[in-house]
């Protein structure tokens, strides 16, 4: 799964600081967690008066029951579930399914009178055991969670018995307690089941994992189970249903409905289970002998073409590696409304958020392939090969965390995928300041908890040093071997483990401990004297707590230029100090340690501005020239050395330094004015870089010199068909002190739904005190969801309150609702947000104060604390 992250768009200048949710935390979450600035989190968590402001808020920490210390095994398996047959029919009024499932299993190993199955808000209407010639009834204890079923006499190993359950399923019972991963446990979804939300489309979904999919049908819902299966769906016959496996028959029936028969005739664990069913337009692409189908809603098809169109490549990047074919006989990827993760990998048909659903123009700039690539590699890592239990949860997602840095490798080079892994273990860090765990662990309250930033942040990066100890032709022959032998099966970090050593002939105990069964990360602190330039001396001391984590054994990779050839030696640190003498044949007065930034750790290293400058103009790593660029601009004081790498940057090859140096010049104008000809290649990006990010933020840049002079050009670009360029152009022209020009472009481009094309003109309307248009503002919230809502509730909050008159109350009532109720909790965050700008109102605050208590999200409501409580101390 893979959860949801949340990125700043262009032309975003609202103030409040925004919520950073994660990666991919988390799928699959990739609707992984969300994670909120970390010195905001160390600040709460510091506090003296946190006690205070706890019952000032009445908030409720969870994670400290006796779950959390309870002992999480694997599940004991009294019966295998062999087969799967559901024969399922939906009301939409009641938002409930009539079902008829027929599970074949036998027991395991142990005789066994009694069948337990999970089963939660469930009204059964019978239970009996099918024969040859006759069915027999059966009597059964129901508990909501579980049905008890008394078997007419005791079975053994060698038995099979089919049991056939009739029932009416609840999903929307008792829902609502999920996780910062998973915000909802219905287990399947009615989406405006009575089409009454104009522009929003009724569909139905299914979102099984972690223990979700016995919301919808009986099943033994662990993860170390696996059946086959056969699903049919009696829906209206307008309707398209997507299901695991293949579409084997197609019944109509009276009334305009329609019976579909889907068929997967390889076993898969029950949370992988899926159904989706809704008006879907469907694209369709093959790669091979694999058929491919891309559901979204009618009218996004062109849009889904494009922003799907790498999945071919992806699958051959990947069957390639693995030397494993893509497993399954088809794939299928789902965009659906209101999903509560970021996407999901259920066997051959994955479902992702409706941020996915673009329009043709819209993809043209779609950075999705990550949640994409994430998604396929399950189908390998999760889906083919199964952790045993939520403990071992890593082995499923720091797969598909990594299956993005390998597709980000090949598509788009090691610069590219270095700096979004990067970011990876910046999430990793920031979950570190509070949380630090193993990877592999068996206490935790709930399963959800196991979907963090250790399991999917870290355990990528953890793969990756893997990867990079062993050398390629061994780690990929060893994934080759680990998916092999333990095809169809479950596993647990062992599995792993030993494939690994049968390949590499060497004992791997020592990396797994230290990484998959013990918490924390190397601390480093490095000394490097250059006194003897002929014989470097480096002195690296492992400065974590040994009391709480493990002095770390690791290949450091050392390496320097001589003119400009780059030379390296890799050297083991295993020491709490150790001392290295480079011993280099000619002078060095520069060396870099893990330049290419293959290594989890935190570093402490002293160095001079120059030695980042000759970084900056040395390096052969993009990650390592976008890493001295940064420190010099975050340090401050350093103008002459940023001026004379300035022209460099703006020209470097790896686009994102490109990008970083235009966002510098934007905070720093004056850099400009003092070097000849940097105004005219901010010019050329602005008007024929190949990469839209970059002209876009040259744009933005040309805007902050002179928007008047840029005006003819902005008018131009205004025009472009990616919405980063035209929203640049945009945000440039309502720069413009003419205000008969602002006008008329703000009416040109009024209608737009594109939140990008949207917030420049909201901007307008504040900053010029544009008033009537709380009508447009109003409009605009229902036609952005997701992320673009989020972005826009900022102006819509700031609008109203500038001018009450428009519709204040209505304005307040809106952001409350959506703080109360929304089940996207950067939602929830963003209405609050908006709500701190009433504050002023003793009511309104008031409320804040009653709504943020009702909070589940204990890091969110931990940030919200921060603010009320930075109110009252100002007050």
């Amino acid at each position: 799964m893979k959860e949801q992250t949340h990125f700043q768009p262009k032309n975003f200048n609202w103030s409040i600081p925004v919520l950073l949710v994660l990666t991919t935390l988390f799928s699959c979450q990739t609707n992984k967690i969300s994670y909120i600035d970390s010195q905001v989190i160390q600040a709460a968590a510091d506090d003296e008066n946190q006690e205070e402001l706890d019952s000032l808020l009445e908030i409720e920490y969870v994670g400290d029951g006796e779950d959390r210390e309870r002992y999480r095994s694997s599940a004991t398996r009294f019966f295998d579930v062999l087969h799967t047959d559901l024969d399922l029919a939906f009301d939409w009024k009641s938002q409930t399914v009539s079902g008829e499932a027929i599970l074949t299993l036998k027991p395991f190993f142990k005789t066994q009178n009694t069948l337990v199955l999970d089963a939660q808000d469930f009204d059964f209407q019978g239970i009996y055991l099918l024969g040859q010639a006759e069915k027999l009834e059966l009597g059964y204890f129901y508990e909501q969670n579980q049905v008890h079923i008394t078997l007419p006499r005791a079975y053994t190993r060698v038995d099979t018995l089919k049991i056939q359950l009739n029932y009416t399923a609840f999903p929307e019972k008792n829902s609502g307690n999920g996780s910062a991963a998973i915000s909802d446990t219905k287990g399947l979804y009615f989406i405006d089941p009575l089409d009454t939300i104009p522009d929003k489309p009724s569909m139905i979904w299914t979102q099984g994992e972690t223990a979700h999919n016995s919301k919808w049908f009986p099943t033994v819902d662990h993860p170390n189970e696996r059946f086959t299966q056969a699903i049919k769906l009696t829906v209206a016959d307008s309707m398209k249903t997507i299901s695991n496996g293949i579409l084997v028959k197609q019944e109509k029936l009276p009334n305009g409905l329609r019976k579909d028969h889907w068929e997967m005739n390889i076993p898969h664990a029950p949370y992988l289970a899926a159904v989706a069913v809704g008006d879907f337009g469907r694209v369709e692409s093959r790669w091979k002998d694999i058929p491919l189908s891309y559901y979204v809603e009618k009218g996004y098809e062109k849009g889904a073409e494009k922003v799907f169109e790498n999945t071919p490549e992806m699958m051959e990047l990947f069957s390639d590696l693995l030397g494993i074919k893509f497993p399954w006989p088809k794939y299928d990827q789902i965009v659906v409304r209101d999903f509560v993760s970021g996407a999901m990998e259920n066997t051959t048909a994955s479902i992702f958020m409706e941020e996915l659903r673009l329009d043709e123009r819209e993809a043209l700039d779609s950075e999705w392939d990550y949640i994409i690539a994430h998604e396929l590699f399950h189908q390998w890592f999760g889906d083919y090969v199964t952790s045993e239990s939520w403990s071992n949860l890593t082995l499923n997602e720091a797969f598909a965390n990594y299956g993005e840095y390998l597709w980000n490798e090949k598509k788009y080079g090691q610069d590219q995928a270095k700096l979004s892994f990067l970011t990876e273990a910046e999430t990793y860090f920031t979950e570190s300041e509070y949380k630090q765990v193993d990877l592999i662990r068996f206490q935790y309250e709930t399963a959800e908890d196991m979907f963090d930033a250790h399991s999917y942040s870290k355990g990528g990066w953890v793969l990756h040093m893997l990867r990079t100890y062993l050398g390629d032709e061994a780690f990929f022959e060893g994934l080759h071997f680990y998916l092999k032998t333990n095809a169809l099966q479950s596993v647990e970090v062992h599995d792993l483990r030993l494939a690994m050593e049968k390949v590499s002939g060497e004992d791997l105990n020592w990396f797994f401990n230290q990484w998959f069964l013990d918490k924390g990360h190397p601390e480093l602190s490095a000394k490097i004297d250059y006194s003897n330039p002929r014989d470097v001396s480096i002195r690296i001391e492992q400065t974590q707590d040994l009391s709480e984590t493990p002095l770390y054994k690791f290949p450091l990779e050392i390496s320097w230029y001589e003119g400009k050839t780059r030379k390296s030696k890799i050297v083991t640190i295993e020491r709490a100090t150790e001392q290295i003498q480079l011993k280099n044949e000619f002078p060095v007065d520069v060396v870099y340690l893990d330049e290419s930034k293959d290594l989890l750790a935190k570093w402490t290293i002293e160095r001079e501005a120059v030695e980042l400058v000759k970084q900056f103009n040395q390096s052969v790593s993009g990650v390592a020239r976008y890493e001295a660029f940064s420190t010099l601009t975050s340090a401050g004081g350093h103008e002459e050395e940023l001026q004379s790498i300035l022209p460099a940057a703006l020209s470097d090859p790896f686009w994102s330094i490109r990008e970083f140096a235009l966002l510098y010049l934007e905070s720093n104008p004056e850099h400009l004015d003092a070097l000849v000809g940097l105004e005219e290649k901010v010019y050329e990006l602005a008007d024929s870089n190949e990469r839209n990010s970059v002209r876009a933020g040259a744009i933005d840049l040309l805007a902050k010199i002179d928007p008047e002079k840029y005006q003819t050009s902005f008018l131009r670009y205004v025009n472009h068909p990616s919405y980063l360029v035209a929203s640049s152009a945009l945000t440039g022209i309502m720069s413009s002190e003419t205000l008969t020009l602002k006008k008329e472009i703000s009416e040109r481009f009024a209608g737009e739904k594109n939140f990008r094309m949207i917030l420049p003109l909201a901007g307008h309307y504040i900053s010029d005190g544009i008033e009537g248009k709380g009508d447009w503002f109003r409009a605009k919230t229902s036609v952005l969801g997701g992320q673009s809502l989020y972005y826009f509730l900022g102006y819509y909050s700031d609008y109203f309150n500038k001018f009450p008159g428009e519709g204040r109350e209505e304005a307040l009532s809106y952001l409350f609702g959506l703080m109360r109720y929304d089940s996207k909790d950067y939602i929830r965050f963003g209405a609050f947000e908006g709500l701190l700008g009433y504050v002023d109102d003793e009511e309104v605050l008031a409320k804040i104060v009653e709504y943020s208590s009702y909070e589940t999200d204990p890091l969110l409501q931990n940030y919200m604390s921060s603010f009320l409580k930075s109110l009252k101390d100002e007050n």
